[in-house]
């Protein structure tokens, strides 16, 4: 049996969801409201003490980390690998993974609270953010997200953060040189990685990064028209979910361009 706690609107969990789409399993899921803070209570930090979503319980086996998650999805379920056979292209497909794990997912996170998360953290009396902080056990992701919520667009990590991100997308778009997909000349789980985070662009009205480069464009293309993308991803997004983006949308591409055009 594959259990999975995850959220709509988490890309770390929108991961897991395309590999169980693109494996055809079946499986149930437990939505947290990562806002109310479901991630950070006793009894869920007991199976990830890192009080973040997606956990993924096999046959009462835990496994956390997205990234992980779907590697193991792909060593258990092999009979559709998304991994390439070839040992370099796997080292480029894992390089992929590694700097979303260490560096761009923190700096989505940043981006998306900044823009969209902070107006539903703001609604919480200061008592209730003060626990909502306190609870939070990586002292370097409570301070980001305190600065964040704070400051919005004008938080100190907001323009790095979208530098950051500016720059993945130029890395995409050299590697696209080469091939349709990112590791290999295939589907693999470094663009199931990246699916999530696209889609991410556009709801918080930054999508002109990537259409400013056509093969970056036609990539994102190619993801969002997978089933899996639509059963994993899309399908999960409801009208409550993509107002919480659409508020600041507009001065996010006004201040996205300030800062990418400096």
């Amino acid at each position: 049996m594959i259990e999975l706690y995850h959220n709509d609107m988490s890309v770390c969990a929108a991961k897991v969801r395309i590999v169980l789409a693109e494996k055809g399993l079946e499986w149930k899921g437990y939505a947290l409201n990562l806002r109310a803070g479901d991630a950070l209570k006793p009894e869920y930090l007991r199976l990830n003490p890192n009080g973040v979503v997606p956990t993924l319980v096999h046959d009462g086996q835990v496994v956390i980390e997205s990234t992980v998650i779907c590697e193991y999805l792909d060593d258990v379920w092999a009979e559709t690998p998304l991994r390439p056979r070839d040992p370099f292209a796997r080292t480029r497909m894992r390089l992929w993974t590694k700097q979303l794990d260490e560096g761009v997912h923190a700096a989505t996170g940043t981006i998306s609270t900044c823009i969209a998360f902070r107006h539903q953290h703001l609604k919480k009396s200061p008592e209730e953010l003060k626990r909502y902080f306190e609870s939070i056990p990586q002292p370097e992701r409570r301070e980001r997200l305190q600065k964040a919520v704070e400051f919005g667009m004008d938080s100190p990590t907001f323009a790095p953060a979208l530098r950051r991100f500016d720059r993945l997308i130029a890395d995409i778009d050299r590697t696209l040189t080469e091939g349709d997909w990112l590791a290999s000349d295939s589907f693999s789980l470094a663009d199931v990685a990246y699916t999530p985070y696209m889609i991410r662009l556009e709801h918080l009205g930054l999508g002109d990064m990537v259409r400013s480069r056509p093969r970056v464009a036609a990539w994102r293309d190619r993801l969002f028209e997978r089933p899996s993308f639509k059963t994993a991803v899309a399908d999960w997004f409801s009208a409550g979910t993509l107002t919480v983006f659409e508020a600041q949308r507009e001065s996010a591409r006004e201040k996205a361009s300030r800062i990418l055009m400096a």
